[in-house]
């Protein structure tokens, strides 16, 4: 199968930035066209793709995407994850497990209006099955699937994905259920909610707003906001462990800063550049969406002397950008100074792209593009769909 990589910063903000229309097509996947049919926000193509999104944004902004209310929701969790760790005593723990619940817990706040206790088996089933599936997803079987879809009979990871996609249906369809049994329009308590309630408006025989786009909706929401969030967290961990130093900077900023017993937030954002430097640079040394979710090209193109054929492949290599020399003094090394200028200010880097660019970004960039400030560490903020 032919596919195009497209390598370095400015290779990559030609195309998807300056081309976006020519490149504005999600490339098929065969797994991911197994799982979702087409249906939902990240896989989804045309009128469709457009409709959910524009849906998508406007909802997740009426619960509080980027506002307070989603601060106060942020801050709750940390104090319930500050308690889990002063359980311990000092002792050691695997921080994976808490801090992916930790992170899914405010996705479904807004997702459900809700949250969950940590060792609440419902959810702990959820984000069991979520995880298995993202570790297969980039399996060597999942990934011989995708180029040989033919052989998919011989592909255990590819029907193990698919059966965990069956039980995340039958799951959530319960949800559903619940909140369809006590659907009150007057009172709608999150995307779930307002889905619904788009369902009962909608006149039309073959709407959008089907229980397909319901189901692989939410799914995009929250695989794509728990891991690589909860992921980026845990790099910050294993950073400070390894450059205490840093660890000492950011504490002072934190202690000149925010009072006694407080916990940082978005207006403390400008006044901690250090800090804010250190989460950027987090972000771009860990590299955790290596490629981004490939794109296609919807018609014939000509870009940068060649011709693209309809239908191609097209791979953003984010790690060329987040490494490029061009654009970072030290690209192999983790430098917090990347992101202050001479007087020790915050600086934005126009190559920090660690979850893609444009309005197909990566899936993960559903929830995630950088943390830019301390609070969203523990759930990062929206900025595209799909």
């Amino acid at each position: 199968r032919k596919a195009v990589v497209l390598a370095g910063y400015e290779t990559i903000k030609d195309a998807l930035l300056n081309h976006a229309e020519e490149f504005g097509e999600r490339a098929e996947i065969p797994i991911f066209r197994k799982m979702t049919q087409g249906n939902g926000i990240a896989f989804s193509h045309g009128e469709l793709w457009k409709t959910m999104r524009r849906f998508t944004l406007s909802t997740l902004r009426d619960f509080g995407m980027g506002k307070r209310t989603i601060e106060i929701r942020i801050l709750e969790e940390v104090n319930s994850l500050i308690r889990y760790f002063e359980s311990y005593h000092g002792k050691p723990f695997d921080t994976k497990m808490i801090l992916n619940n930790a992170v899914s817990n405010v996705i479904c706040s807004v997702l459900f209006g809700e949250r969950f206790e940590y060792d609440d088996p419902v959810f702990l089933t959820l984000l069991k099955l979520i995880n298995e599936n993202t570790k297969l997803l980039g399996s060597p079987m999942v990934l011989l699937y995708n180029f040989y879809p033919s052989l998919g009979f011989l592909s255990g990871a590819s029907k193990t994905v698919l059966q965990n996609v069956s039980e995340l249906s039958a799951f959530l369809q319960k949800l559903f259920q619940e909140h369809k049994e006590e659907f009150n329009e007057n009172n709608l308590t999150g995307f779930v909610d307002a889905f619904l309630m788009k369902q009962q408006q909608s006149k039309k025989p073959h709407t959008m707003f089907n229980n397909r786009n319901l189901l692989f909706s939410t799914l995009d929401l929250f695989a794509a906001g728990s891991e690589t969030t909860s992921t980026t967290v845990r790099w910050g961990l294993l950073l400070m462990m390894k450059y205490p130093e840093i660890q000492r900077k950011i504490q002072e900023e934190m202690d000149h800063v925010i009072e006694p017993g407080e916990l940082p937030k978005l207006e403390d954002r400008k006044k901690m550049p250090y800090t804010d430097a250190v989460i950027h640079e987090i972000q771009r040394f860990a590299n955790i969406v290596p490629m981004g979710v490939s794109r296609s090209t919807p018609t014939d193109v000509n870009f940068q002397g060649y011709v693209i054929p309809k239908g191609t492949e097209i791979i953003p290599l984010l790690t060329s950008a987040l490494n490029d020399e061009l654009h970072w003094k030290t690209p192999d090394q983790f430098n917090p100074s990347h992101f202050l200028d001479a007087d020790g200010n915050f600086i934005r880097r126009e190559a920090f792209i660690p979850f893609s660019i444009g309005e197909r970004g990566n899936v993960c960039t559903t929830w995630g593009t950088v943390p830019t400030d301390f609070r969203k560490v523990c759930k990062l903020g929206i900025q595209n769909i799909g």
